[in-house]
């Protein structure tokens, strides 16, 4: 009855400590959440759910953390496991419905913020949002219901007219929208979005001076959003201010740089005035983004004739040409370019299938851009090839309800694979992660060598060359089986295939001794990478996965894999379990594939 006791007394305060480390492990994730160390947060609530899985809360704040870093998928995972622990916490909800909205999973969205309304019928962010995706999913009549409720409780919210307007814009009743817009401006004049949406009304009634106006004080209060400037030079080059149009598009492009209208309508305002080479560059671009823009080809080619270079016109005609065999102008221009290059066999041909056709027009000139001469950017008439290009629609942007913003996603970082775990002398300094790469091969070699010759698992270069040298006295096949793999890939002088195909014949042979060890099977896997074969290196990468769940690069890696084979879903779920595990560089993976 006294040891019972006594082993009571002492088991009490070990749990008040394991409460306080949880505590504090909680408080220092929130903290790093509130300075925006994202990553560094998502460690500390990674080492909370392993020490209290069944607490709510680090599920959570891990989810703020991944949805910060645009890792929705992986913050909508830990909302559904949060929730599962407490179904109570209406902020979840909140947050999981935009993940879902962020995945355009808009049903998804609307059944949580309808759950979320059950409990905070009054929460008007939450109203704001469902609306929102009830106008993305097309239920236009369920929208405008729920927006005559809101206009009802929140009469003075101008967003409210706002919505109303765009459900009208959407339904072609523009008179309806322009009163609702009024009323939206009337309360709130400084909301760029709805100036915005004014002036794309007018962009379409071709009201050039009025969409110019109105464009003028959406640009004065969003002076960095690009496709203002691109609507703003529609409605100038429509009032003959070809100068002012191309003020904007330099302006769009600042800001936007890879904006595909953007460029391609420059290119034609370059080509109208005369800047060959640099319309040639605004194409190009084009051509980079959308290598099968026939209309982009076509008027490069025009640049590159008239600048000299007619065999790279013939190329870009004959691309055209492929593809619309009937296309005479384009036809007479490239048997031209053919002619100055003395090319006369081909040029005959070119000019026997317009008399054939009996083409009786005038060729070889580029018409001069004429007003309200306007496609569709989807509108594919290789004979609009002169017009200048809009978006299909006027989209409006939507602004849902939520401060949650990324950090880490935005830096550039390359696609390239992760490099092998080695063996090394050299200890190798962690970041962010608190994984420790283990093997017992190499741990029980480590308890015979002396302390300057033990060896750790790295990842990059090994520090060894002569294994044999190392070695001497100590039998370990398997570490020298990785040793002799790793050197010989480093210094081996060979082509790079020969190079490849050795290192698999070693690094198979060491799978065969250790076929446990989670570290050959990713090494494997990138090897496999070398020689482009994606679905051998997907099977060695989910081996080492199953060996061991903590190894990021091989997430990471098999996430790379996945994209490669066009599997996506599977690429993203894979890098932001990589990011979670502390590869923070996944996110801007994640962020690329999804764009």
């Amino acid at each position: 009855m006294g040891r019972k006791i006594v082993l009571l007394l002492l088991f009490v305060p070990m749990v008040g400590m394991a409460q306080f480390n949880t505590d504090r492990l909680l408080t220092t994730g929130r903290s790093a959440l509130y300075y925006e160390d994202y990553v560094l947060s998502i460690q500390y609530f990674n080492q909370a759910i392993a020490a209290k899985p069944y607490l709510y809360d680090p599920w959570y704040y891990r989810a703020v953390a991944k949805y910060y870093l645009d890792d929705f998928s992986g913050a909508e995972n830990d909302c559904s496991e949060a929730i599962s622990r407490n179904p109570f916490v209406t902020g979840i909800y909140e947050l999981r419905g935009l993940c879902h909205i962020q995945q355009k999973d808009y049903a998804a969205a609307v059944a949580d913020y309808n759950t979320v309304l059950r409990y905070e019928p009054e929460n008007m962010n939450v109203w704001h949002n469902r609306t929102l995706c009830r106008i993305q999913e097309k239920s236009y009549d369920q929208a405008m219901a729920e927006l005559d409720t809101m206009a009802t409780r929140w009469s003075k919210n101008a967003r409210v007219y706002l919505m109303r307007s765009e459900v009208y814009l959407l339904q072609k009743d523009t008179t309806q929208a322009i009163s609702e817009l009024d009323k939206s401006l009337a309360l709130d004049a400084y909301d760029a979005g709805a100036w915005s949406m004014r002036g794309g009304i007018a962009l379409s009634r071709e009201e050039w001076k009025d969409a110019e106006n109105y464009l003028n004080k959406a640009i004065h209060l969003q002076p960095k959003q690009g496709g203002l400037y691109i609507n703003r030079a529609l409605a100038r080059f429509n009032q003959n201010n070809l100068r002012g149009a191309m003020a904007d598009y330099d302006l769009a492009l600042d800001y936007e740089p890879n904006n595909f209208l953007g460029h391609y309508n420059r290119g034609l305002l370059r080509a109208q005035v005369g800047d060959d080479n640099r319309a040639i560059t605004d194409f190009d671009f084009v051509l980079k983004l959308e290598p099968d823009n026939l209309m982009a080809l076509y008027n490069r080619a025009l640049l590159l004739e008239k600048t000299g270079n007619p065999r790279a016109a013939i190329r870009d005609y004959s691309q055209v040409i492929d593809q619309y065999p009937n296309f005479w102008t384009g036809l007479h221009q490239r048997a031209q370019c053919y002619r100055s290059l003395g090319m006369t066999k081909q040029a005959e041909t070119d000019e026997f299938r317009i008399l054939k056709a009996q083409i009786n027009k005038r060729f070889g000139h580029q018409p001069r851009l004429s007003k309200k001469q306007m496609r569709k950017r989807s509108d594919e008439d290789i004979e609009k090839y002169n017009q200048l290009a809009v978006a299909d629609e006027q989209e409006m942007e939507h602004e849902y309800q939520s401060e949650y913003r990324g950090r880490v996603q935005n830096r550039k970082v390359g696609m390239d694979y992760l490099p092998m775990y080695v063996l090394s002398t050299e200890r190798q300094q962690q970041s962010v992660s608190n994984y420790v790469p283990y093997d017992r091969q190499v741990d029980s070699l480590n308890r015979v060598l002396p302390a300057d010759h033990q060896l750790f698992i790295v990842k990059g270069r090994s520090t060894i060359s002569d294994v044999d040298a190392f070695l001497e006295g100590h039998d370990a096949p398997v570490v020298a089986c990785w040793l002799r793999a790793v050197s010989e890939w480093q210094n081996d002088s060979t082509d790079i295939p020969l190079r490849t195909a050795n290192l698999i014949d070693r690094l198979t042979e060491a799978v065969t001794l250790a076929p446990q060890n989670a570290y050959f099977h990713y090494n494997l896997g990138n090897a496999y990478v070398q020689c482009l074969d994606f679905e051998h290196a997907i099977r060695d990468y989910t081996r080492a996965i199953e060996l061991d769940a903590n190894l990021a690069e091989a997430y990471y890696n098999r996430g790379l894999a996945y994209l490669a084979n066009k599997r996506q879903e599977e690429a993203i779920r894979d890098l932001s379990k990589a990011g979670e595990l502390g590869l923070y560089q996944a996110y801007s993976i994640i962020k690329r594939a999804r764009q």
